[in-house]
């Protein structure tokens, strides 16, 4: 039954996403438009809400359930926090607070000696209304409205800055050992999984329509050469990310080692299927008015955001080598295993 439900609600993120999130939406959003039509739509669907218990009103779907929504926020590039409000809500549901209205982003954050919370670069800061934040003493659920915002890298996102008496901390006992990277990575490792997926459908499309000497670029063995090792890592990729929210994900707190291996695996194809992208596309697809930017931009931004391949794959060596029982064999075997 439950599995069923998760059908349902990706097909009607699909349905939502395909009306209220085009390109035309994303780039007007970019550009400043406030997202409030868009975050209205999601909002009233009840999407937001998926992770949060039955007994408090949600459907109560698990991690794993909720890949392909995930992925097709990836797909749309949705340039507001879906994933991370439904996570954010999940935990105070959970710890028995109250859930706001509006977005909520996700972060860590570093507390200074004023008694100031910093949190830079706050992942789709720009357009979230509020921030739970993990710091060196819990937790804290913080309005954007009330920091002091400066820009970052990606358009989107933000660098935050709360006053001391605005910090209020939740006792790191009352989420349950979460841990804020390892779900961020999570999440973002679903996201690039569904925007690898738009670039190599879009390559894909593009190289069979393109025309020189007479026939479609896709004719030519080097394209299909390029064309074929990107559709190794965005599968691969995919795969992984899935693997990142499945069956070991007990609650919000999912294994370490195989979002470790997603986020890893996801990061590095981003790199890859974006330059493959773009020189498939040529001198084209560098342009501004064309839609595949908004997919590679995302691409290289997702690919750092809570840590890029070369942190988890420390994570996951580390993990490998000192923190199971048995060979190292069994211990990939185990973590690979779907069914598990």
């Amino acid at each position: 039954m439950q599995e069923q439900e998760s059908d349902l609600f990706a097909d009607a993120v699909r349905q939502l996403l395909q009306g209220e999130c085009t390109p035309a939406h994303v780039r007007a959003i970019e550009a400043g438009a406030a997202p409030r039509a868009l975050w209205a739509a999601l909002e009233q669907s009840g999407f937001a809400d998926a992770l949060v218990p039955e007994a408090q009103g949600g459907p109560g779907l698990e991690l794993a359930q909720l890949f392909d929504v995930w992925s097709l926020c990836g797909s749309h590039a949705l340039p507001v926090p879906l994933a991370e409000t439904m996570v954010a809500r999940a935990l105070l549901a959970h710890a028995g607070m109250a859930r706001p209205e509006g977005s909520i982003a996700l972060a860590q954050g570093r507390l200074r000696n004023d008694g100031s919370l910093h949190a830079m670069p706050v992942h789709l800061g720009a357009v979230a209304d509020s921030v739970l934040v993990q710091h060196g003493r819990g937790w804290s659920l913080l309005p954007v409205a009330r920091a002091a915002s400066g820009p970052a890298a990606f358009c989107l996102d933000a660098d935050l800055c709360w006053p001391a008496a605005e910090v209020r901390s939740l006792a790191p006992d009352q989420f349950h050992g979460a841990d804020l990277r390892t779900l961020q990575a999570c999440l973002l490792a679903a996201q690039l999984a569904g925007a690898l997926m738009e670039v190599f459908q879009r390559t894909l499309q593009y190289a069979n329509e393109r025309q020189q000497f007479g026939r479609p670029i896709g004719k030519f063995q080097a394209i299909q050469h390029q064309l074929a090792v990107m559709s190794e890592h965005v599968f691969a990729a995919r795969m992984a990310a899935r693997l990142g929210c499945a069956a070991r994900a007990q609650g919000l707190v999912p294994d370490r080692l195989r979002v470790a291996v997603a986020k890893a695996r996801c990061s590095q194809a981003a790199l890859a299927v974006a330059e493959a992208a773009h020189a498939i596309h040529g001198a084209m697809g560098f342009t501004e008015e064309y839609d595949l930017q908004l997919f590679t931009r995302r691409l290289h931004a997702w690919r750092q955001a809570a840590g890029s391949e070369s942190h988890w794959h420390g994570v996951a060596g580390e993990a490998l080598v000192h923190g199971h029982q048995g060979s190292t064999l069994d211990a990939i075997r185990s973590t690979t295993d779907m069914t598990a």
